[in-house]
């Protein structure tokens, strides 16, 4: 039996509920959900394990647009906290800051106003991130070390390399060879598993844009200059140098699950674990969608409008009739980036003698620390006491992220978890971060489609975004339903371009969702230095 729906959204992450929401508060529409998961937010999820929670990936609730961060505040209300000075920032773990509004401690719906720190470990020491030209840093570096990226780097800027046909050509123009070659060039092949040669510019233009060093240090000049705001809006600063954030009290998850319960109690639909296998786009412009449930039977509905953040991949192989031949190559070909992270539970660390800072059991205040050694295998620790205090069961414990990148099939993402774990413990201890006897629990959390990668055939995706823009009511939103390397402030504006191109009846400027993160107005910097 075939249902009648007006609207249906595919995929229950910051994107789809976002058009639902959207969709619920400003149209008349009661769209459908389906959810292929078992929770609702994508990798902007929060995985509880036995009360100590996990954020995939940390999400920190920031944007350049004032929209969105609207649009977190109208879900959950603010715990207010004025800003202190740098000086009892390095004195004390980031935490909540003299809390003026809801109180967390009464108030579980809250987001709560958060300190920013993720610094860099290389060489066994600790540097700032994004690189800075402090005292640390330079005696970290040494003084040859430092002349050469200071002389790389002045060369770049008078002659830079013209045109970037690569990562590696954006990375050496903004940093000099000497500093790419320090900091980027290894750490980058570790998460995507491809030198940077083989990785289109592009990808530097949506991640890295305006950051630089001149950007780095005209804000650091700024910052002894003045004292930062009691407010969160740093409209001005690169998003790389924010100082502060807002993080839902139980994690990213903790947000999205309540989206989702107000769709519902609008009069949307959500249902989880249906995945999409069929979309066949009738001669009237409207669709008909199959839907494997959790019991293995299949289920249709009909609708006018579709919205889809499912992969790109599966959108192709998907969609009847069947595209031409050389789209469905290019969907098929584009390649994604997967991710396993390691849950690790501690009485204490081992970096009381490694960290400038003040330590509680050795729990250093960063958010997080891209680990920068290339003799080990993880790329980013997470520091959950440092997102939120309420993602640890036990305060007095530490509760840790060992985040691993890896292709959905190798060896590593085969590994079982007993193996997984043995790695990560071994690697921590390589490092001299932890003790073994310190280790209370662990687990082990692997998400697919983590990361879409801009090489393999993302080069002609313009060819197959140009065929998806000819299906009048369909829109393609989010991070892998755009194959974008977005943050889920960008997943989230596509979700409400589409919506309201919908709402005005424009739904011939699809164009516009595809500029989201790829034009100056959405970018963290309008132009790059």
């Amino acid at each position: 039996m075939t249902q009648e729906r007006d609207t249906i959204i595919i995929g229950a992450g910051p994107a789809g509920l976002t058009a639902a929401y959207e969709l619920v508060r400003q149209t008349n529409r009661k769209p459908l959900v389906l959810e292929a998961d078992t929770v609702v937010g994508g990798i902007s999820r929060t995985v509880n394990y036995k009360g100590n929670r996990i954020d995939i990936g940390g999400h920190r609730f920031f944007s350049k647009s004032q929209r969105v961060m609207d649009w977190w505040q109208t879900i959950m209300p603010v715990q207010g906290a004025p800003a202190r000075d740098d000086k009892e920032l390095k004195r004390e773990l980031p935490g909540n800051l003299n809390p003026t509004g809801p109180d967390p401690e009464q108030d579980d719906d809250v987001l709560l106003l958060r300190r920013r720190l993720s610094r860099i470990y290389y060489r066994g020491r600790f540097f700032d991130y994004p690189i800075s030209l402090s005292l640390d840093t330079l005696r970290n570096l040494g003084p040859r070390a430092v002349g050469k990226i200071g002389w790389t780097y002045l060369s770049a800027r008078a002659r830079p390399v013209r045109p970037e046909k690569s990562l590696e050509d954006f990375l050496v123009n903004r940093f000099g060879r000497e500093l790419y070659a320090t900091f980027f060039k290894d750490y980058t092949k570790k998460v995507w598993g491809v030198d940077c040669r083989d990785i289109p510019p592009e990808w530097g233009a949506q991640r890295i844009k305006g950051v630089s060093i001149a950007s780095a240090l005209s804000h650091a000049v700024r910052r002894m200059l003045k004292k930062t705001g009691g407010t969160v809006s740093q409209q001005a600063v690169e998003t790389s140098l924010i100082e502060q954030f807002l993080y839902p009290k139980y994690g990213p998850g903790q947000l999205w699950e309540k989206t989702a319960r107000l769709v519902e109690q609008s009069g949307g639909d959500i249902l989880m674990e249906h995945t999409v296998t069929g979309l066949d786009v009738k001669a009237d412009g409207r669709f008909t969608v199959r839907a494997r449930t959790p019991s293995g039977t299949e289920r249709f509905w009909t609708c006018d409008q579709l919205f889809s953040s499912m992969p790109l991949r599966s959108l192709a192989q998907a969609l009847k009739p069947q595209p031409p031949g050389p789209v469905v190559d290019i969907a098929a070909g584009l390649p994604y980036r997967d991710f396993i992270t390691v849950g690790l539970l501690l009485r204490t660390m081992k970096l009381k003698n490694k960290s400038p800072y003040r330590t509680l059991n050795g729990l250093v205040p960063d958010n997080w620390i891209y680990i920068q050694e290339p003799d080990v295998k993880i790329g980013r620790l997470q520091v959950f006491n440092n997102w939120s205090p309420y993602m640890v069961a036990d305060p007095e414990t530490v509760w840790l992220g060992l985040e691993y990148f890896c292709n959905e099939g190798d060896a590593l993402w085969a590994s079982t978890d007993a193996d997984m774990a043995e790695l990560a413990l071994g690697e921590m201890e390589h490092m001299d971060m932890i003790d073994r006897k310190e280790v209370m629990d662990c687990t082990v959390i692997r998400i697919p489609k983590a990361y879409p990668a801009y090489f393999g055939t993302y080069r002609d995706i313009d060819h197959l975004r140009h065929y998806l823009n000819g299906i009048p009511n369909l829109f393609p939103i989010g991070r892998n339903g755009m194959h974008r390397y977005n943050n889920q402030d960008h997943s989230m504006l596509t979700a409400m371009e589409s919506v309201q191109m919908v709402r005005d009846g424009r739904t011939n400027e699809k164009a516009r969702v595809w500029d989201v993160n790829a034009e100056a107005e959405y970018h963290e910097h309008k132009g790059a230095r």
